[in-house]
């Protein structure tokens, strides 16, 4: 009989606690966290200005909190989606593919520009360098970004070696970590020549960070497959499925400004195969990326 109370109260709360996760389902259950890896193309507070309409789109779309992350190289971002720290990642093609050999990750989306799913590179040159077309680079400076950049790497690389040259024997190179530094570096003559994303480099132009008068473009790349979204493959199906809608949905013109986008289509592995391809042909050690 003593116990009659105590089990009328707790018959009480247990009742109260289901009125209340049915009124207020966030009661009941935390938010899912996206910790969301942004390319480290430019410095972390621009790249997380940039971007701030985007996590607020994510965060009203998919009902989820969103955490922006800018990683301070491509490797730590790889070695982040690895150990399981981050849910989504806007990998570059190169480092697209160097992730997915360490990582049980999938491309979900890829950035449509021009009506294309595919972007150009860009050898650039100090205007005062006396550089005209790539072979006149041979015996200069040339700067790339980080080691993992397709288009700061990987392609100028492949255009400067289908003109015979090769890093270390007729230039010398330099890694400077950044689009935006590479773009720099040239203007400023500290390397007479680099190479980088052409979208970035135009957006550098039109901010006004880069002169054209002091930078010219020497050569632009072939179209290659864009740089994709990427989400842990362990994560639930009807989760990643919510985030990929979001993407294909996105028509927000702020958020797709920042992100140099029209609009996003669905991207697989096998889109990548032609980065695979250029690793082979500049005989590059990718494991040693």
């Amino acid at each position: 009989m003593k116990n009659k109370p105590l089990n009328r109260f707790a018959k009480t709360a247990a009742a109260m606690a289901m009125i209340a996760a049915a009124l207020f389902p966030s009661l009941a259950a935390a938010k899912q966290t996206l910790r969301t890896a942004l390319l480290p193309d430019e410095n972390a507070a621009t790249v997380i200005k940039n971007n701030a309409a985007l996590k607020d789109y994510l965060e009203k779309a998919t009902g989820c909190d969103v955490e922006l992350v800018v990683t301070t190289d491509y490797s730590s971002m790889i070695e982040a989606m690895r150990r399981g720290r981050i849910e989504i990642a806007y990998f570059g093609p190169l480092s697209y593919v160097l992730a997915k050999s360490r990582a049980e990750i999938e491309p979900f989306a890829v950035q449509v520009s021009k009506g294309a799913k595919t972007y150009n590179g860009v050898v650039i040159a100090n205007a005062s360098a006396g550089i005209k077309s790539i072979s006149d680079i041979k015996g200069k400076t040339m700067a790339y970004g980080d080691q993992a950049s397709t288009s700061s790497h990987l392609i100028p690389k492949s255009m400067l070696a289908e003109k015979g040259l090769k890093a270390g024997k007729d230039y010398s190179e330099q890694f400077l970590g950044a689009h935006d530094a590479v773009a720099l570096a040239v203007q400023n003559g500290r390397a007479q020549a680099g190479g980088l994303s052409k979208p970035i480099f135009e957006a550098l132009v039109k901010k006004g960070v880069i002169d054209p008068k002091k930078v010219s473009v020497i050569a632009v790349s072939p179209d290659y497959p864009n740089y994709p979204w990427t989400i842990r493959s362990d994560l639930d199906a009807g989760l990643k499925k919510k985030v990929a809608d979001a993407f294909y949905n996105l028509k927000d013109e702020k958020v797709l400004k920042n992100l140099k986008a029209e609009g996003f289509a669905p991207a697989t592995d096998a889109d990548y195969d032609v980065i695979r391809s250029l690793g082979k042909i500049l005989d590059l050690d990718l494991s040693k990326f």
